[in-house]
């Protein structure tokens, strides 16, 4: 029990540090960094470990620029038109990005082969530079992180364990390379599959 109220004492600290004052963020995001016990299972970003999900509400600066989420950022990195990299780095919200990068074209030819390229330093971006993240991500020891959902098979797992959940494996990584440095150098995290 004594852990437990330290770990919400410490979420609350957090929580009300100047990287979240909006309350749009204190509203969605409620996972308290506790030691996670089992596989940690995210998608909505209204549930528990939500904050993982690209779609949550927390900007990031990547490439000189500010974004408004690390799914702003990837879907941008689709096009090598820097006006329509702008268009959708200025729409209001995650959702209309994602809709922007699925309905906008043409796609760079080589997006296949370097999504997770471009996915990398959005996320690195994410844990480094939002301290209530890191700690959260941290506090998931070494349990395996999966996006669970049906949607996608190839970030998550296909809701039933067959997909590659690359976003999850990312995260994992991400959370390694973390625990070595504590966050210091986040130039220096590399992602190899």
């Amino acid at each position: 029990m004594t852990k437990l109220v330290l770990a919400l004492a410490i979420f609350m600290t957090l929580s009300c540090s100047s990287e979240s004052k909006t309350t749009e963020i204190k509203r969605h995001y409620i996972t308290p960094p506790v030691p996670a016990t089992a596989d940690v299972n995210f998608y909505s970003r209204s549930r528990p470990y939500g904050e993982f999900s690209n779609f949550a509400l927390f900007p990031v600066v990547v490439d000189k620029k500010k974004w408004p989420t690390s799914e702003h950022y990837y879907q941008a990195m689709k096009f090598e038109d820097v006006k329509l990299q702008e268009l959708i780095r200025k729409t209001e919200s995650p959702a209309d990005a994602a809709r922007l990068g699925r309905t906008r074209g043409p796609v760079r030819k080589d997006w296949h082969k370097v999504k997770e390229k471009y996915m990398w330093p959005a996320l690195v971006a994410k844990y480094t530079q939002v301290k209530r993240l890191k700690v959260l991500l941290l506090s998931t020891g070494s349990y395996p992180i999966i996006e669970h959902t049906e949607n996608d098979s190839y970030w998550g797992d296909g809701g039933d364990g067959t997909g590659r959940n690359v976003l999850g494996r990312m995260l994992m990584s991400l959370r390694d390379q973390i625990k070595v440095d504590g966050g210091v150098n986040p130039s220096n995290y590399r992602w190899t599959k």
